[in-house]
């Protein structure tokens, strides 16, 4: 047998044992996250090292949701996670396709500049954020999150969206230039429908920021318990000793649950998106 046989017959043993562990390593503390979440607090209690409970209930998380008051959480986080995405691609969208096709000066240091934000650390500008809200009266709402949220995402998310954007082909949009398309409807027809993975991994990127942040969430949230985020509900649940583990892990799988739904739920656009509309020769 040839080396390069060898070769071929042990990647193809090894990569679904490879594959296999890998998915039971970022498997497993979810599952028995979930697995706590269904169990008694007794059972918990004399069989602790327990994985699969002899009885399942759900009264944890008719808990969580009612009496730890998580649906109104999850409100608040669904509303400041959509706009967050929202607001964040209508400013990023042209943003970065000025800087991937239009020719002005500091282009380059204005892409980099983008990055700069980053050399921040998040609890250095939570002081000064912290004094400007409270001076405008932003301090407790939602308005005021979303707006530290879109602050967060849009330079990164400019900065993915400009390297998609060059690998669009320059004749299809003067394709459509010849056809009549103004710069906004070649975007719009043109450049967004190519574009349909990069735009689906920043919207994740930035749903995933504004649903499970916690440090601006506390400081300008916390005086206002209705206005609570599902991390500040979680933070809640986890520092209280008369809450039961098994409720604190029901807490858990709805913080994680969502972002979970969500990317299997844009997984068929992110796949088709790498297909969708191509160059004719």
């Amino acid at each position: 047998m040839s080396r390069d046989s060898f070769e071929r017959i042990l990647f193809r043993c090894l990569k679904p044992l490879v594959i296999l562990a890998l998915f039971v390593v970022t498997a497993f503390p979810f599952f028995y996250m979930v697995m706590l979440s269904v169990r008694d607090i007794q059972e918990l209690i004399l069989e602790p090292g327990s994985l699969w409970p002899t009885s399942f209930t759900l009264d944890t998380y008719v808990n969580v949701l009612t009496r730890q008051g998580f649906v109104t959480f999850m409100r608040n986080s669904a509303i400041i996670a959509v706009a967050s995405v929202a607001f964040t691609l209508l400013i990023s969208i042209p943003g970065a396709y000025a800087v991937a096709r239009l020719r002005f000066f500091g282009r380059r240091q204005v892409h980099f500049l983008f990055l700069a934000v980053y050399l921040f650390p998040a609890i250095v500008l939570a002081i000064p954020l912290f004094v400007l809200f409270t001076m405008l009266g932003l301090r407790g709402s939602l308005i005021g999150l979303i707006l530290v949220y879109i602050a967060q995402t849009v330079p990164v998310t400019v900065y993915m969206l400009r390297n998609y954007f060059e690998t669009v082909p320059q004749s299809v949009e003067e394709a459509a230039a010849i056809d009549g398309c103004t710069r906004l409807s070649t975007i719009w027809r043109v450049v967004l429908p190519l574009s349909k993975p990069a735009l689906m991994a920043t919207g994740l990127y930035a749903f995933m920021i504004a649903w499970n942040e916690f440090l601006f969430a506390l400081l300008f949230l916390v005086d206002r318990r209705d206005s609570w985020t599902v991390s500040l509900g979680l933070s809640q649940l986890a520092g209280s000793i008369e809450i039961p583990t098994t409720v604190l892990m029901a807490g858990s799988v709805v913080l994680t649950l969502p972002i979970v739904i969500v990317f299997f739920a844009s997984e068929r656009l992110l796949t088709e998106g790498l297909t969708a509309g191509a160059e004719k020769g």
